[in-house]
């Protein structure tokens, strides 16, 4: 009896055991893979402009193969990498590739690239002259605050001749990186989202073409400057490391580089937004 016992044991535990590795697998399967027909949710921090405006282009895509696309919106660039990281998101889109290795570096998050999508060039504006020669001794520009936006407005600014830097392609440049001021141009540096509410208390503002958009301005025509197609700042979409290849992912960024995708960017931001793909 007592041989029969034990196993009769032995068999419920096997039982056991398979049926929780049964129930774990098809967990994985289930947030991992759209291919079971049922709805997967894909969510995906972006700011306003263009970001989310891109995304809502592909929801119908995503749809059919059974992904449900939300898109979560964010006005800043901190919030999105922090909850990404968090879990709380699938992937975001809103930054460059130089901003996210930055972040990485600075609040050892484990975030990466899974694609770079389009390139938003960034501006010189300003409410009070119509030409980047015609800023005043002593001027005042606000620039981002956050280092990599703030070397690349830099760049922007060497680039069209209203200060040196030691080396006028260093992307990591600051303010104590300038040689030569003969304007004696003075720096403000601004939360980057912030950029176009101070326009009317400075003389000009580098301001990211998302924010300039968002506050309505037609970065093609109403910028003193602006970077051109060439700009190493291709906007990507960022998910958490080991998420490349999730099928979701995969499907995301293959939404995003359609001729779809391509043809309505060119359409709707007319040069302002250029895709890199």
């Amino acid at each position: 009896m007592k041989k029969i016992l034990t196993i009769l044991a032995a068999a419920m535990f096997a039982v056991g055991a398979l049926a929780g590795c049964g129930s774990d697998n098809a967990s994985s399967d289930k947030s991992s893979s759209s291919s079971s027909g049922e709805k997967v949710v894909l969510k995906v921090g972006a700011t306003a402009v263009p970001h989310a405006e891109i995304l809502e282009q592909i929801k119908p895509e995503l749809a059919k193969e059974n992904i449900d696309l939300q898109i979560v919106e964010f006005n800043d660039y901190v919030q999105p990498n922090l909850t990404l990281n968090d879990g709380e998101l699938d992937a975001n889109f809103f930054q460059h590739k130089p901003y996210l290795d930055e972040f990485v570096a600075e609040h050892s998050v484990k975030l990466t690239s899974a694609g770079g999508v389009h390139i938003e060039p960034m501006g010189i504006y300003s409410h009070k002259v119509k030409a980047v020669d015609e800023l005043p001794e002593n001027a005042t520009i606000a620039i981002p605050n956050d280092p990599t936006n703030g070397g690349r407005a830099l760049l922007l600014l060497a680039k069209a001749g209203v200060i040196t830097l030691k080396d006028n392609n260093d992307i990591k440049a600051t303010v104590q990186s300038i040689v030569e001021n003969p304007k004696n141009i003075q720096f403000q540096e601004v939360d980057a989202a912030q950029l176009p509410r101070v326009l009317d208390d400075v003389d000009a503002a580098v301001i990211n073409t998302n924010y300039a958009m968002q506050a309505g301005f037609v970065p093609e025509k109403d910028a003193l400057m602006i970077e051109d197609s060439t700009s190493p700042y291709v906007n990507i979409v960022a998910v958490r490391e080991g998420d490349e290849n999730r099928p979701e992912i995969q499907a995301l960024m293959k939404a995003l580089r359609s001729d779809t995708v391509k043809k309505f960017i060119e359409e709707k931001y007319k040069g302002a937004v250029v895709p890199a793909f």
